[in-house]
Order: structure tokens, then sequence, then C-alpha cells
């Protein structure tokens, strides 16, 4: 019996194990608030709270899925602000954006926030509110993950590389996991990408050149404001 009969064999006895969904789509663009245009395409930053970038990702549990909002500075690499609960209303990401504000080191320097154009970012709730307090908004244009690079790296980061990957018991859980992962991220471990500083001494220090995440550098200007 060759390969493709043995296959519908199976098949026609119910004995395939089922393919399994590979991702949680966390991102709906898919409304009709209004979609900001991309301010920072091509471009880099040149110094620290100069670009904020956005995201929501998902943390597995044994509950079901929990949701990680991220505000992430683009050229230090630190995480300004995070929120993780059980849900991702618009509410998980202002949360998110409140800590990062907090967090601030140069509240009179200009900011842009970059993010994709889901529908929490552009709830007008979520936008006014950014923009009241001096932001101003950026969003990706196409589908293309290299718009929101940083965002994504970060992601993967947290998740194949401190834990955040695998199913947790709780959310509960899933918070005290998160607050120790970005905490040891933010002040601990040094980076390649930033000459093997933390980023909490580049955001401080301000004394790299800025390394990319995209695949062609050869292209990219700086982010002037």
């Amino acid at each position: 019996m060759g390969r493709d009969k043995f296959y519908s064999f199976l098949r026609s006895h119910r004995l395939l194990v089922p393919r399994t969904k590979r991702y949680h789509i966390t991102t709906n663009s898919n409304h009709h608030f209004y979609k900001y245009k991309n301010l920072v395409s091509n471009k880099v930053p040149t110094r620290a709270e100069q670009l904020w970038v956005t995201d929501i990702t998902y943390i597995k549990t044994q509950k079901g899925h929990s949701y990680l909002a991220l505000v992430t500075d683009a050229y230090s690499k630190k995480i300004m602000g995070y929120k993780l609960d059980s849900h991702m209303r618009t509410s998980l990401c202002i949360d998110a954006l409140k800590m990062a504000l907090k967090n601030r080191k140069y509240p009179n320097e200009k900011l842009i926030h970059h993010s994709d154009r889901g529908l929490q970012y552009c709830n007008p709730t979520y936008t006014l509110f950014a923009e009241s307090n001096g932001l101003t908004m950026s969003m990706t244009e196409k589908y293309d993950p290299y718009e929101n690079a940083i965002a994504e790296r970060i992601n993967r980061t947290l998740k194949y590389e401190y834990g955040l990957k695998l199913t947790i018991k709780n959310t509960n859980l899933a918070q005290k996991i998160t607050k120790r992962a970005i905490n040891i991220y933010n002040n601990l471990r040094p980076h390649l990408s930033l000459d093997l500083n933390t980023p909490k001494q580049v955001h401080i220090n301000q004394n790299i050149d800025y390394k990319s995440y995209r695949r062609n550098k050869t292209k990219l200007e700086l982010l002037t404001l």
C-alpha cells in the first residue's frame, strides 16, 4: 500500500490525528475605526522615548487563553509597560500604556506610538487617551510583520526564552511569571543587539548605535523628532 492510499485508509476510519491550530489571532483589523498612517516606515529611532511599539500576544493557560499587551521602547528595547489578563478588551492596552507613561524618563520629548491596526489600538477610547498624553499615533499599513518588527521580536523572545510559550496553570500564575520575565529582560540580561547592555542601561545612557531587526538595513533612515 502506498503512502497516499494509506492516508486515505486512515482518514476513512477516522484514525488521523486532527491538525492542531498553531496560532491564536489577537489582531482584528476588520472594523470601521480610523486607521492612522505609518509614520515610521523604514526609519530608525535615535534616542529613547522617541518611538514606542505596541502589540498583543496570547499566553496559554489550562483554563483558556490569557492576553499580554506590551509597550516597548524601540531604541532601548525596554518594555515600558505591560498588562496580562484573561481578556483582550481595549482596557487591557490602556492599562499597559498607563504603566508605560508612568515609567517615562523623558516626559518632555516628542514620542510616536506605533501599533498594528487592531480594534483595540484604533478604538477612539484608546487613541484619545494616547493623544491626550502627547503621543503621536502611527500604525502599520500592510500585513508585513516587519512593519512592527520590534514588537513581534519581543513577543517571541518572552515566549521562547522566558517560558511564556508553555501552558501555564492559570492567569494569576501567568501574571507572576510575566512580571519576573520582564524584570529579567529589562534589568538583568545583556542583549546582543544592545552591545551586551541591558535595556535599562541603554534607556538611561543612550550610548549605542541602533540595530534593526529588519532584513534590509540599507534602506533605513533616521527618525527625527
